[in-house]
C-alpha cells in the first residue's frame, strides 16, 4: 500500500488530477485516525467533526487550486498534519471572534505523549503562536510538535517521518514541550 500511495502522490505532482480520487481511499483511514485523535482533545460541543476535518484537510492538500509536491507518503502525512493544524487554529480564531468562548478544549502537553492544559480557544491560538516562534528557531522541532500533537503520531512514526532515531525524537519532544511551556507562560 505504501508503494501505491507514493505512486499516486507522484502522479498527482505530475498533474494527474484523477490520482486524487484514487488516493483518498488509500489514505482515508489513516487520516481519519489522525483526525479522530486530534479531535478527541477538542471540546465536546465542537462543531467540526473528524470526518469534516479529514475532508477539509484533504481538499487543502489535493484540491484543484493546489500544485501538490510531496516526497512520498511520510511527507504527505506531515502536510496533512499542517493542514489539520491550520483548520483547527482557524476554527479557534473564528470562535474567538464570535465571542462564543467558555467552552473548554483539552491541550495535551504535559507527559511523554502529550502537552496538557485545560484551555480555551485563546490558548490554542497561543500554542499556535508559540509553535510559529519555535518554527523560526528550529523547524525540525516545530514539525515534531505538529506530528505528535496535532496528528497524534507515535514516537516511532514521527521518527520515520522526520528521518531520525526514536531516541532523538524522545529527547527533542521533551525539549520542545519545555520550550513551548516556557514561551506560553511568558506570554501570559
Amino acid at each position: 500500500m505504501t508503494a501505491e500511495v507514493t505512486k499516486l502522490l507522484t502522479a498527482l505532482e505530475a498533474g494527474d488530477r484523477q490520482a486524487a480520487s484514487q488516493l483518498l481511499p488509500l489514505v482515508y483511514d489513516e487520516l481519519r485516525r489522525l483526525a479522530t485523535h486530534r479531535m478527541s482533545s477538542e471540546r465536546a460541543s465542537h462543531t467540526l467533526q473528524p470526518t469534516a476535518l479529514v475532508h477539509e484537510a484533504y481538499l487543502r492538500l489535493v484540491g484543484p487550486q493546489n500544485a501538490p509536491s510531496w516526497d512520498g507518503r511520510a511527507h504527505f502525512f506531515a502536510a496533512a498534519a499542517e493542514a489539520m493544524r491550520r483548520i483547527l487554529i482557524d476554527n479557534a480564531r473564528r470562535r474567538r471572534r464570535e465571542k462564543r468562548g467558555g467552552a473548554r478544549l483539552q491541550m495535551e502537553l504535559h507527559d511523554e505523549h502529550s502537552i496538557a492544559v485545560e484551555t480555551q480557544a485563546e490558548d490554542l491560538i497561543s500554542l499556535d503562536e508559540a509553535l510559529t516562534q519555535l518554527e523560526k528557531e528550529d523547524m525540525q522541532l516545530a514539525k515534531l510538535v505538529e506530528l505528535r500533537y496535532f496528528v497524534g503520531m507515535t514516537i516511532d512514526d514521527t521518527a520515520q517521518v522526520l528521518g531520525v532515531s526514536p531516541r532523538t525524537i524522545k529527547r527533542n519532544w521533551a525539549y520542545a514541550r519545555a520550550w513551548l511551556k516556557r514561551y506560553m507562560d511568558g506570554q501570559e
